[in-house]
């Protein structure tokens, strides 16, 4: 079945091959031109022949051109030919120099016997040299029909040459080493600009060699060298390196012309759309790569066509700004851009494939690279004069500012002396009124003091005014009975006991005397309070202030409960935890100061709520490793952070305008600090607030006391 197969192939192979050119003889060397014009080609849109069913295929056609041009297709192609051993050599060596085929099989139909010669490609990944050379097992004088099967995602032209081993050695020697001087050219443009960038750390001599290793990339896989030796191993990556070069070469391409050119300043309008390329070539990287790859190739070959044109535009309209770096860059862009458009136009078959189009790109990459390189150093020497310029420039200057200041000297003196009198006075006036504002802030606390005194022995006074009256009639009442029991007549003694008597119940005498006896006690209790609230004010204001004294903190904050209990009675509930102290090492009047503040502040504070939660003070002391320590805590409204981090600070209140000057815990935080103590606070808004007041049992004496 096989036989019969094979020969019905072999039948209908002959019977299409009558109409192909005639066999090519090869002679030996290597033919100058491509074969092409030798060959016929079939597409296979499904990519389903096989070369036997391809050979059965009446679809085949001449081929018009050296070098048939497959352009971008989703097809396979198949392009066959005869050949004859006219050599002395026993093989014949087929050489297809194009590196970006994905798929190509070679079979050979000889003496009536079809062998598949090889199955290779970049996406195959089974690439044994880096050109596509085969060896055609045909003895000398021994004929042949060759079928080629080609496949890929990219431009694909074909060219094909008949060669011998020698021939092919001195071809591939001579493609080496001009690969080799490109892959030179560029490195040493590379690190050159590399050593630049780490010399003057200007990001334009770092973009540039990234654009260089990205075109190189490109280029030189492009020629099948560099990364597609590389890359054998890794087929996926290896047939679409080329295109990530490309892609890259863009981004840092249009990079550096924006910082080489200087658009920002120049082309500010086009310096803002480059982005949008970048957006573009990244979105056609991921399709190329990971969605349709035909598509991504298209979208990548108009995105450098575009990119190109987008350049030359922008490194025009640069010059016409006055831009000397333009002018580098548009010579150097000139010849790449010769170069990509000859292969474009090679891609599109509008030129033939050529050695001038198929190296066209990589030449005009060379040459730009190395122009570039001279405007990067002439960049350099234009940065140098100017450096020169402007530090010429300063010296002038700094020369004519010295004599300007020579003659402005006195002038400047004297407005220093003026300025430096103003502000003496001005700071005068300032610890004047600073003076002021804190006598002030004192006359507050005089005065509230002063008010709750007045209303507190008010009471007292009011309770003895009150019962003058009635103690004078009922005074004047016993009177006038004492006088008359002392003139009782002995005679008429019981007639004149029976009327006093009378008298006596008339006026009440009895319940007199003790509503007297009740006036006297509340004169007395009245007495006890003045008295108290006397003592209380003596412990409260201590104006003897010179010297340090041990005084009992309890007392102090239980005579300033005294002072205030009239302004807040019925309205805070005063909370006293006093634990047993030692007596402190103090100011006492300046301590009771600080109390008074704090105690009215917590008070205030609760008078501000609106809710229905106790509004309580708490007041609690106790001793630790020699100091005592004074909470002050509130069911007030509470204090945010912000408002914490600066009640300290002079002048900073909370208060309406007119009802706080803002010195008052500004004056405590001075005063606690004086006796050598610390004062913290702890606030959460609609909680509370907590004063900790920490003071040492001992401390070491200071010459004075702040006012």
């Amino acid at each position: 079945m096989r036989q019969n197969l094979s020969c019905a192939a072999l039948l209908i192979s002959a019977i299409v091959s009558a109409a192909d050119p005639a066999p090519i003889d090869f002679t030996g060397g290597i033919t100058q031109r491509s074969i092409g014009i030798h060959c016929s080609v079939l597409v296979d849109e499904q990519g389903a022949h096989t070369s036997v069913s391809a050979a059965a295929d009446p679809g085949w056609t001449p081929c018009t051109a050296d070098v048939p041009n497959l352009s971008v297709s989703r097809a396979a192609h198949w392009i066959r030919f005869m050949v004859r051993n006219a050599s002395e050599d026993n093989s014949v060596l087929l050489s297809i120099p194009y590196s970006e085929i994905d798929e190509l099989d070679v079979h050979l139909v000889r003496s009536g016997r079809s062998m598949l010669i090889a199955h290779t490609g970049q996406s195959v990944g089974d690439i044994k040299k880096r050109d596509f050379v085969f060896d055609l097992p045909l003895e000398s004088g021994q004929s042949g029909e060759v079928f080629v099967r080609v496949r890929g995602f990219k431009a694909i032209h074909v060219p094909m040459h008949l060669t011998d081993a020698d021939s092919f050695g001195a071809y591939a020697g001579r493609r080496d080493l001009a690969m080799g001087a490109y892959a030179g050219i560029m490195i040493v443009m590379a690190l050159y600009n590399l050593f630049l960038y780490f010399s003057i750390r200007e990001k334009a001599y770092l973009l540039y060699p990234l654009y260089i290793i990205s075109i190189s990339i490109a280029q030189l896989t492009f020629q099948g060298v560099g990364p597609a030796d590389w890359l054998r191993d890794q087929p996926w990556i290896a047939s679409r390196i080329s295109m990530i070069g490309a892609l890259s070469a863009i981004i840092f391409g249009m990079e550096f012309s924006r910082r080489f050119i200087g658009t920002k300043q120049l082309l500010p309008r086009m310096h803002r759309f480059v982005p949008v390329f970048y957006v573009l070539v990244l979105v056609i990287l991921g399709i190329y790569l990971f969605g349709d790859a035909w598509t991504g190739y298209n979208m990548a070959q108009a995105i450098c066509g575009v990119t190109a044109i987008f350049l030359l535009v922008m490194s025009i309209l640069a010059i016409r700004k006055g831009s000397r770096q333009a002018r580098f860059f548009l010579l150097a862009w000139t010849f790449f851009l010769v170069g990509v458009v000859l292969f474009v136009l090679k891609d599109a078959g509008v030129l033939p494939f050529s050695g001038l189009t198929h190296y066209a790109m990589t030449i005009g990459s060379a040459i730009e690279g190395v122009l570039l390189s001279f405007g990067l150093a002439d960049r350099i020497n234009v940065l140098r004069r100017e450096k020169e310029q402007s530090q010429a420039e300063a010296l002038r200057a700094s020369v004519e500012n010295e004599r300007l200041i020579r003659e402005q000297n006195m002038v400047l003196e004297e407005k220093v002396q003026a300025r430096t009198h103003a502000l003496q006075e001005t700071n005068d006036h300032l610890k004047r009124t600073q003076t002021q504002l804190v006598n002030s802030e004192k006359m507050a606390s005089l005065g509230q003091l002063t008010a709750g005194i007045a209303h507190e022995i008010n009471n007292p006074i009011n309770f003895i005014t009150s019962n003058i009256a009635p103690l004078r009639r009922n005074i004047g009442d016993l009177l006038e009975v004492v006088k008359a029991y002392r003139e009782l007549d002995p005679l008429r003694a019981d007639e004149q006991l029976r009327a006093l008597r009378a008298k006596e119940k008339e006026l009440g005498l009895e319940e007199s005397i003790e509503e007297l006896d009740g006036i006297i006690g509340s004169v007395a209790e009245g007495a006890s309070r003045t008295a108290e609230i006397v003592r209380g004010l003596r412990n409260f204001s201590r104006l003897d202030e010179d010297d340090l004294k041990d005084a009992d903190l309890n007392d102090g904050l239980r005579s300033t409960l005294t002072v205030l209990a009239p302004q807040y009675r019925d309205k805070v509930e005063f909370d006293l935890q006093l634990a047993e102290l030692p007596r402190v090492e103090c100011f006492p009047g300046k301590l009771n100061q600080v109390f008074m503040n704090i105690i009215t502040n917590g008070a205030q504070a609760t008078l501000s709520r609106a809710d229905g939660r106790p509004r309580r003070v708490t007041l609690s002391t106790r001793e630790a490793d020699g100091h005592v320590e004074v909470r002050i805590s509130d069911t007030g409204v509470g204090m945010s952070l912000e408002v914490q981090a600066r009640i300290f600070d002079p002048f900073f209140t909370t208060k309406p305008v007119g009802e706080g000057t803002g010195l008052g815990l500004a004056i405590v935080y001075g005063i606690i600090n004086d006796h050598g103590g610390a004062i913290a606070v702890e606030s959460q808004p609609g909680v509370g607030t907590e004063f900790r007041i920490t003071l040492p049992v001992r401390r070491e004496r200071r010459r004075e006391m702040r006012a």
